[in-house]
C-alpha cells in the first residue's frame, strides 16, 4: 500500500490512568491525565545534506507541525515528538530521551513547549519539572540551539482544564529557566487572534498556520544563527 506523502511514524501510547502508576504519580500525587499519549513524526525521506530541527511539545505542535515543516522545505529535516505530559511529570523527559535513542538524530535546533497538559499538576510541580526537561532537551541535542515557546491561551476558563491565570503562571516560571534563550511568543500571537478557537484550546487550521509561520521564521533565524542555513 503507498503510504501518504506526509510519513507519519507514529507511536501512540493511549494509557488509562487507572492502570499507569508511574513515578511520582504511584506515591499519591495527582493523576495522569484520562488518556496519556505520545506522537512522532519524522521526514518520510530525510535529507542527509540538511540540518535536522525538532519540535517537542504537546497537540499544539501537532497542529503547528505541519506549516512549519512546509515553511522549512528544502532548508531542513523536520521532526516531532509531542505527548500529554506536562513539566512535572517524570514521564516526559524520559519520552524525549527514548524519542532520540530510537531516532539517532543530530539536531541543529530544538522548539519546544510542554505547558498546557495536566491541569491537575500544581505549579510547584510544574518549577520543580522544568530542570530534568531542559537537562533531557540538552542531553538528546547538547549543540542544538534551543527556542522555548510560550503557552497560548485558552478560550474559556474552565474547572476541567487551566487557567489562563495558571498559564500565565507556567509561562513566568519557564521564563525563569530559559534566561537568554530566543522565545518564541506564541501566548501573544494568539491572544491577538481569539476567533480563530476551534475549541477551548486548540485553534482553527488558519490559527494553526500563524503559529506555525511564527514559529518557522524562530527556527530559520537560529539556523542562520548557528550557520547551518543560508
Amino acid at each position: 500500500m503507498k503510504r501518504p506523502l506526509l510519513y507519519v511514524a507514529c507511536l501512540l501510547v493511549c494509557v488509562w490512568s487507572g492502570v499507569v502508576e508511574l513515578g511520582a504519580y504511584a506515591q499519591g500525587k495527582p493523576e495522569p491525565e484520562y488518556i496519556a499519549w505520545t506522537w512522532n513524526v519524522k521526514p518520510k525521506q530525510a535529507d542527509p545534506g540538511l540540518p535536522n530541527v525538532l519540535l517537542q511539545g504537546d497537540s499544539l505542535s501537532r497542529n503547528y507541525f505541519p506549516e512549519v515543516q512546509r515553511r522549512l522545505q528544502g532548508i531542513a529535516n523536520v521532526y516531532l515528538v509531542a505527548n500529554s505530559y506536562s513539566s512535572g511529570d517524570p514521564r516526559l523527559a524520559k519520552e524525549i530521551v527514548l524519542f532520540a535513542e530510537a531516532e539517532h538524530v543530530r539536531f541543529q535546533v530544538v522548539h519546544f513547549n510542554n505547558g498546557m497538559h495536566e491541569p491537575d499538576l500544581s505549579e510547584a510541580k510544574y518549577r520543580e519539572g522544568f530542570a530534568p526537561y531542559l537537562k533531557a532537551l540538552r542531553r538528546i541535542a547538547p549543540k542544538a540551539k534551543l527556542i522555548w515557546a510560550t503557552t497560548t491561551p485558552v478560550k474559556e476558563d474552565l474547572e476541567s482544564g487551566l487557567t489562563n491565570a495558571r498559564i500565565d503562571e507556567r509561562n513566568t516560571i519557564a521564563h525563569s529557566f530559559v534566561g537568554n534563550m530566543p522565545i518564541d511568543d506564541q501566548h501573544a500571537l494568539m491572544e491577538k487572534h481569539q476567533d480563530l478557537y476551534l475549541d477551548n484550546i486548540h485553534f482553527k487550521p488558519e490559527g494553526a498556520n500563524l503559529s506555525g509561520a511564527q514559529a518557522a521564521e524562530m527556527i530559520l533565524a537560529a539556523l542562520r544563527a548557528t550557520g547551518a542555513s543560508k
